[in-house]
């Protein structure tokens, strides 16, 4: 293969790896019901075969970035691959809900290294002025898993056997791991240093306790001992982190990065965009399923609009990039995506499902718009060798958006719900409430400075 072929090849292999990353988050929550039947196991325990996998993947993701720079990206790509695929056939073959949750551990170490180092590799293979198309890359899998997740999921628990929603990553994951074997080449870098062992272990101490206090308070409630005791303690130890973080000449997870304007600003704008994103697909099913009666499939399919509208502007997104730049097109998309959340604060159990589809297909059209030119500007003025450090940042504040985007609309829909005789009226304030998210984000990509990503926006030599 020519040289510059190569960014092509790192693009099949992450697409197929992200892919099956991001799918696994949503594609269990439709069989839960399912597996509460078969294990005989009320609904609190079943938390924990979502819980499990996301509070691994908050353990794993920040030491990525070490560990690709250490032993190199494709040694530790594969070995992601390879836990995550060898977890999923485990999860699949489950005989007890203990076993399962154990596997969804294991799921979540390759999960939690296979996206940070994927995406390394990415942005080491394209240069700055093609970062916008390296984004394009991105929003296919980041658009699409979420949403075949809970149909593809409704599919096989109600056709088949929920066995099959961990079974069909066999396929894609052995097609990655060939491919990835055969055609990425390895990068080490030169000077990692020695493994930050108590950085790594405040940050997944410090990450576990908030996000398992961010995913039980909304139910629970945030007055009850656990969820006060472990959001404590999680953000004590995460502040503890930043402390020792910046203090040593080879940290875990390099805060000193956030000095830089543009990198800081974007992690701000990811943050808020992403949690309003997240949050908004977590109330959606349950307002389809409970208000709507919509089964899970019928409520998948109804929600994967979103996905094609992502898609559908990915196409366009890098000429917009080189001719508008970030700050115009995060700031239109934002914009959008904003207004057309408010407007689900009017929907109805009356709504055609057609009307609903049309909103939700303009909010992925706006969200690519808007999350595709954040993801080409995040590492513009970051240099090669820090990237991989920078991926880590970059998506465990990504993880933790998601968390606390759930956390703040489940909060604000659950006490509405208890409020209100009306669940109609707590659904739309939930609804509501997301827009406060999207006009925070929308705040701060205002204060974005165009020039900062000058170097990302010069066009590609032919």
């Amino acid at each position: 293969m020519r040289k510059f072929e190569y960014k092509w090849l790192v693009a099949i292999a992450f697409v197929a790896g992200f892919f099956m990353d991001l799918m696994d988050v949503t594609i269990v929550n439709v069989a839960l019901p399912t597996l509460a039947r078969d294990f005989k196991v009320p609904g609190t325990t079943l938390e924990w075969v979502v819980n499990a996998y996301v509070l691994s993947l908050a353990v794993w993701i920040p030491a990525s970035g070490w560990i690709g720079d250490r032993f190199g990206t494709k040694k530790t790509f594969l070995f992601a691959l390879f836990t995550f695929v060898a977890g999923s056939i485990l999860c699949g073959l489950a005989w007890n809900i203990e076993s399962l949750i154990f596997f969804r551990v294991l799921q979540g170490i390759g999960g939690g290294m296979m996206t940070p180092v994927g995406i390394t590799m990415l942005f080491r293979a394209f240069p700055p002025q093609e970062r916008a198309q390296a984004s394009s890359i991105l929003a296919i899998p980041a658009a699409i898993a979420p949403a075949v997740g809970p149909v593809l999921g409704g599919f096989l628990t109600d056709f088949a056997t929920w066995r099959w929603i961990f079974f069909v990553n066999l396929p894609v994951g052995i097609f990655a791991f060939i491919f990835s074997f055969i055609y990425l080449r390895e990068y080490l870098e030169g000077r990692p240093g020695k493994f930050d062992i108590p950085g790594f272990v405040v940050s997944a101490v410090g990450l576990i306790l908030t996000l398992y206090a961010l995913s039980i308070g909304p139910v629970d409630g945030w007055t009850t001992l656990p969820v006060i005791i472990s959001g404590i303690l999680g953000i004590l130890l995460l502040v503890w982190l930043v402390f020792i973080e910046t203090r040593k000449t080879s940290p875990l997870l390099h805060f000193k990065l956030f000095r830089e304007r543009l990198f800081r600003t974007t992690n701000i704008i990811m943050f808020f965009a992403f949690s309003q994103w997240v949050g908004f697909l977590f109330v959606l099913p349950l307002f389809l399923q409970d208000l709507v009666r919509l089964s899970a499939f019928e409520s998948g399919l109804t929600t994967f609009p979103t996905a094609l509208g992502w898609i559908t502007i990915s196409f366009v997104t890098t000429r917009f990039y080189q001719q508008w730049g970030p700050k115009k097109m995060i700031v239109v998309g934002l914009t959008f995506v904003t207004l057309l959340s408010a407007v689900f604060a009017f929907v109805d159990i009356n709504t055609n499902l057609w009307i609903i589809r049309l909103i939700l297909f303009l909010r992925g059209l706006s969200m690519g718009f808007a999350v595709i030119p954040v993801q080409a500007a995040v590492f513009t003025n970051i240099t090669v060798d820090e990237t991989g450090r920078a991926s880590s940042l970059f998506n465990t504040n990504r993880q933790v958006a998601s968390s606390f985007g759930i956390a703040i609309l489940g909060t604000v829909l659950f006490q509405a719900l208890k409020l209100s005789s009306k669940p109609l009226i707590a659904y739309q304030i939930a609804f509501g409430a997301s827009v406060v998210l999207g006009a925070i984000a929308l705040f701060y990509a205002i204060k974005l400075k165009e020039s900062d990503a000058h170097a990302s926006m010069r066009r590609s030599e032919p």
